[in-house]
C-alpha cells in the first residue's frame, strides 16, 4: 500500500513508521476501497452536472462545514474557477443556478436528520436530474464518511484537524 496515497492517511497524519501505520496495515483493504470510493465520486469519468472542479468545491464546503480546514485545504486545491462555492452558506455570485444544490449540499451535511423529501423535489425544481441528485447524495454520504474516519485516526494519532 502506497501510504503516501491515500487522503485519509495523509490528512490523518498517519506516516510509515508511526505506530499508528502498523494498526492501519491490517486493515489496508479497507482503506484502498476508501480511495477507490474517493476516486470514483470526486473524478468519476462520467461526471454529469456536475464537473471534478465542482465536486471539489463542493467536497471543500462539506470539510468547512465540519470544521476540517486541512482537508477542505486539500480539495481547494482541485476546485479551479468553482473556488468561490467552497464557502458554506454562501451561494457563489458567478454560478447562482448552483444555489438549489449548495443549499441541499449545506442542508444534508449539517442538518442530515432534517433532510426531506421536499429538498429532492427542490432539486428536481431547479432543474437538478435525478442521476445527478444521486451523484450529489453519494458525494456528501462519501465525505461524511471520509471526515469522521479521518478524524478517528486523528485522534488516535494524538492530532486534531
Amino acid at each position: 500500500m502506497n501510504m503516501s496515497a491515500l487522503t485519509i492517511l495523509n490528512q490523518a497524519g498517519v506516516t510509515p513508521d508511526s505506530a499508528l501505520s502498523s494498526v492501519v496495515s491490517m486493515r489496508d483493504n479497507i482503506i484502498g476501497m476508501t480511495q477507490a470510493a474517493e476516486e470514483a465520486v470526486l473524478r468519476p469519468k462520467e461526471t454529469g452536472a456536475f464537473p471534478h472542479g465542482l465536486r471539489a468545491a463542493i467536497a471543500t464546503r462539506v470539510a468547512r462545514l465540519a470544521g476540517d480546514e486541512p482537508l477542505a485545504a486539500y480539495y481547494l486545491a482541485d476546485a479551479g474557477h468553482y473556488a468561490e462555492l467552497s464557502v458554506p452558506g454562501e451561494p457563489g455570485s458567478q454560478h447562482q443556478e448552483l444555489a438549489a444544490v449548495l443549499s441541499f449540499v449545506d442542508k444534508v451535511a449539517n442538518q442530515t436528520r432534517d433532510a426531506a423529501a421536499e429538498d429532492i423535489s427542490g432539486l428536481r425544481l431547479a432543474g437538478v436530474a435525478d442521476a445527478d441528485i444521486v451523484r450529489l447524495c453519494e458525494l456528501v454520504a462519501f465525505l461524511a464518511f471520509q471526515i469522521r474516519v479521518i478524524s478517528g485516526l486523528r485522534l488516535m494519532n494524538g492530532k486534531s484537524a
